[in-house]
């Protein structure tokens, strides 16, 4: 708990010093504990006879949002999802980089290519960095936090690999264009998305559809969090070495290419079912870290290639 204190107080001092050194106070207003609803439906295609899927409203529960690690440039928020009083997941991360130099570029088929930005392209912007349940990859996006029109929100378009929520029913498509707004309201904040679904097949792209998605994050009592709280504390030791382990990994690497399954599982299953091993005193301390290299290991693989400015 003390870490967790540590890491909200920081984000509130840091507000009161100097803007050139300081994360905008807007990603201080993206923590907290939320209400959410997730909306999708597609809206166009170019191909006449295309199906279009069925509209998609997904109440999600509770999402308690928090920062794990806060310095002048860097903030992590790690998403917990409150299922019931007796039922926490381990959700999505994002990270919040000041003026990054360096971000990991999508190319299709679970692959990632590091490119180094340009200095001017980044000052006095902010990179977006979203990695799965299991931490690894997902997106990046790179922007400024604008106030204009009496809206203050944050605007970017990336390539990413497809949402649960896809590849869990269909395999059509291989690349999700995703232009991502988001945008702080009163009493919590909107995820807006404008998304096109791209067929990535030998350096040329087909767009099979486009979609929009509204995803509301609606601002509650901390209460109803709480035992997200509680839970974090049980296991955050496991997810921490987590989260370096793969910072480590992927240090000085050029290009990150992952497995989806292996022997049948995908790489969050393996983790989620050692991190209750651990919880539950199974597995010693002196060996967790190996052991989560192990899994790691068996889903990445790194290569290198030339990156250019």
């Amino acid at each position: 708990m003390i870490k967790q204190i540590t890491a909200l107080a920081f984000l509130a001092t840091l507000f009161s010093a100097s803007p050139a050194q300081t994360p905008d106070k807007n990603i201080n207003k993206l923590c907290g504990c939320f209400e959410v609803e997730f909306k999708y439906a597609e809206t166009f295609s170019p191909d006449p006879t295309y199906k279009f899927h069925d509209r998609e409203i997904i109440n999600g529960g509770v999402e308690y949002v928090f920062p794990v690690e806060a310095t002048h440039k860097k903030i992590v928020l790690q998403h917990l999802l409150v299922i019931s009083d007796s039922l926490i997941i381990k959700h999505w991360r994002e990270d919040w980089t000041y003026e990054n130099p360096v971000i990991w570029k999508y190319q299709g088929n679970k692959t990632w290519t590091r490119e180094l930005q340009k200095p001017e392209a980044v000052k006095g912007k902010w990179t977006q960095s979203i990695w799965e349940v299991s931490d690894e990859p997902r997106y990046q996006g790179t922007s400024e936090w604008i106030t204009a029109n009496g809206e203050t929100f944050w605007l970017n378009t990336t390539d990413a690999p497809l949402p649960r929520r896809e590849y869990s029913v269909r395999s059509d498509y291989n690349i999700l264009n995703r232009t991502n707004r988001l945008v702080i309201s009163e009493n919590g904040y909107v995820h807006l998305q404008d998304n096109q679904k791209i067929i990535r097949e030998e350096g040329k792209d087909k767009l099979l559809a486009e979609e929009k998605g509204i995803n509301s994050y609606a601002r509650k009592d901390i209460s109803f969090c709480a035992y997200a709280r509680e839970w974090w504390e049980k296991n955050k030791t496991y997810w921490e070495k987590v989260r370096a382990i793969w910072e480590e990994k992927i240090a000085t690497a050029t290009v990150l290419k992952m497995e989806t399954k292996v022997n049948g599982k995908r790489l969050h299953e393996y983790l989620m079912i050692q991190a209750a091993d651990f919880a539950d005193g199974k597995i010693p301390a002196a060996e967790l870290d190996n052991r989560i290299k192990t899994y790691i290991d068996l889903f990445l693989n790194i290569g290198k290639t030339a990156s250019k400015p």
